[in-house]
């Protein structure tokens, strides 16, 4: 059944055309991703199926009867009351007549049971994806036909964006929804409508279609242009011919060429990318940071508790959990932001730190896009070379009049791409990252992880990306229920790692209640712990003299380190600048194996 159709809809605001003559038609059941660049006009669309702007031109035809209701993507600052209230406020009117007070009741008790909300919570006091989901309850309440969403996932921890798609795989009505959240839309989305310079393109295919057929498009399209452009080129040379071949020019041939270059004119050029570079800057020491027994937190409450971990130079470490388990908190104590409340914190040396706060605190809304990223100077150096800030700013995707443009009416991907600019303006071989991928558009996702994947120096990143992690990170931290846990890979080798470990006890824990068998061990594991953890003396000797042993081995680092980055090192004779690169190659060599040592022997002791 058809429920909205668009017809030749154009809007610019008085200036380039957002939507130029496009044509839609959306059909009940439709679960739509609706895709596009930032600043495309994707929610300005949605607010024109909405009612809540007009087409400049062309016209919406919404179905009679059919009612359409949207969860936005930032929660309105002043919404309050309990949940039961503010569900409440989505309500028809005439819910509220005595005869249909049964009516009002049985669809609040519906929404609560299906989106697992206590009436009685203080909407206030909820987490951000509690809050989204009273929202959501508050759009569907009414029994909407058509639901839309507006970067549903955005801000969520990974619990919640779970919930949220079990939710939407089981909702039967029609749904259209804007998300760069490659893993959702390849969950949820059954058709793809995109929005490019101008134009809407009915995709009509899943997700994962989608991206074969767009590769498949573009190819296509490339060798039909540059076809094109030879006959172009062709005919322009015939006519720009000497005066004899002009007199008996084929009129005919001349209005083609006319033609031709019209297409060539009207052809729509391509969107710029971002051009990420990142200065990796000096090589760190082998050990980036080291925790025993570390906690942090704050007033002497601890968040973190007891963490030991190791970081060493090229590391690419994921942190994911749920909003509020002390990711962020584990970040701060890493960068010495915050001191530690019980155990140490080691930082290794030559560290260059680079912080992206996905509050973008670091940012100042009453500066101009310039001045945030130049800080008083006209130039920035990357990679050694010189690049005018605004020309700099260009590769974000800034035009000169926003890079001149105060940052405080910035949208939210216009601040994320401004906050990857600062940071990488400034070398930096430890990249620390809260949540960078909130608000960019799949392409300029795309890019940034190219360039991190490239990225020679180490990494942090705290992120609820799904498709990211996979394609990044070499090894996660995860936050769970039982503490603070190590897994080698991305998100899907740690699903796949813990789906394991919950078979393994299961199946430990069905064979210990069996009578006369012991707990089952997992394999390559000694079940006899004492046995394992029982160390020599020698080797408890050397157990306990490793740090001193890397503490040396780091100064001996340190020095030849301050000693090679002197201006007047290289003038030395070859001969001994091979000497003082082949001590550094054999310090670090070293360096990692007494590292690998003393993991080894903790872990037997332990």
């Amino acid at each position: 059944m058809l429920e909205i159709s668009l017809e030749n809809v154009s809007v610019g605001f008085r200036g380039p055309l957002l939507l130029d003559q496009v044509q839609a038609r959306i059909e009940s059941g439709d679960k739509i991703g609706l895709l596009g660049r930032n600043g495309s006009g994707k929610t300005t669309l949605m607010r024109m199926l909405l009612g809540l702007e007009r087409p400049e031109a062309g016209r919406i035809e919404i179905a009679a009867g059919i009612k359409l209701a949207w969860v936005p993507q930032d929660v309105p600052p002043q919404t309050s009351g309990t949940v039961l209230e503010v569900v409440s406020a989505g309500l028809p009117v005439e819910y509220s007549l005595d005869e249909n007070l049964w009516k009002k009741d049985q669809s609040l008790d519906r929404v609560f049971a299906q989106l697992q909300l206590d009436p009685k919570a203080d909407f206030q006091r909820l987490s951000i994806g509690l809050k989204r989901r009273a929202l959501l309850g508050k759009s569907i309440v009414g029994d909407p036909d058509v639901l839309l969403l507006d970067e549903p996932t955005n801000h969520l921890d990974i619990d919640s964006i779970l919930w949220l798609e079990n939710f939407l795989t089981g909702f039967s009505k029609t749904l259209i929804f804007v998300t760069h959240d490659r893993a959702f839309l390849t969950k949820i989305a059954t058709r793809i409508l995109e929005i490019d310079r101008g134009k809407l393109f009915d995709w009509e295919c899943d997700y994962e279609t989608f991206l074969k057929r767009k590769e498949q498009a573009l190819l296509a399209q490339e060798k039909q242009d540059a076809l094109f452009d030879k006959k172009l080129a062709i005919e322009e040379t015939w006519i720009r011919t000497g005066i004899k071949a002009r007199r008996t020019r084929n009129e005919g041939r001349v209005r083609r060429l006319e033609s031709m270059r019209q297409q060539r004119a009207a052809r729509p050029s391509k969107s710029g990318s971002m051009r990420l570079a990142i200065d990796s800057g000096e090589r760190s020491g082998m050990l980036v940071c080291d925790l025993q027994d570390a906690s942090f937190g704050y007033a002497s409450k601890a968040i973190v508790n007891s963490l030991d971990l190791t970081i060493m130079r090229g590391d690419k470490i994921g942190i994911l959990g749920r909003n509020g388990a002390g990711k962020s908190t584990l970040l701060k104590g890493i960068l010495g932001e915050l001191q530690p409340l019980g155990g140490t914190v080691r930082l290794g040396t030559n560290l260059q730190i680079a912080y992206f706060d996905q509050n973008r605190d670091i940012l100042d809304p009453n500066l101009t896009a310039e001045e945030n990223v130049g800080v008083g100077r006209t130039s920035v150096t990357i990679n050694g070379r010189n690049k005018h800030v605004i020309g700099y700013l260009q590769e974000f995707l800034f035009t000169p009049e926003e890079a001149r443009s105060k940052i405080q009416f910035f949208s939210g991907g216009q601040r994320n791409r401004l906050l990857l600019a600062k940071l990488f303006a400034q070398p930096a071989n430890l990249l620390v990252m809260d949540e960078p991928t909130n608000d960019l558009d799949s392409e300029s996702l795309e890019i940034l992880e190219e360039r991190l994947v490239d990225y020679e120096g180490t990494l942090l990143v705290v992120s609820h990306d799904r498709a990211f992690l996979n394609n990044v990170v070499t090894s996660m931290i995860v936050f769970e229920p039982e503490g603070i846990r190590e897994y080698v890979g991305g998100y899907d080798d740690w699903l796949r790692q813990t789906k394991v470990n919950r078979q393994a006890k299961a199946v430990s824990t069905s064979t210990s209640k069996m009578p006369g068998t012991n707990p089952a061990t997992p394999s390559g594991l000694k079940s006899d712990k004492s046995a394992a953890s029982k160390l020599t003396y020698k080797e408890k000797l050397e157990l306990e003299s490793l740090p001193s042993k890397i503490e040396a081995i780091e100064i001996q680092q340190g020095k030849l380190h301050e000693k090679m980055s002197n201006s007047e090192y290289f003038k030395q004779p070859a001969a001994q600048l091979a000497s003082d690169a082949h001590e550094m190659q054999r310090l670090e060599t070293m360096l990692l194996e007494a590292y690998q040592r003393l993991e080894w022997l903790d872990m037997r002791q332990s």
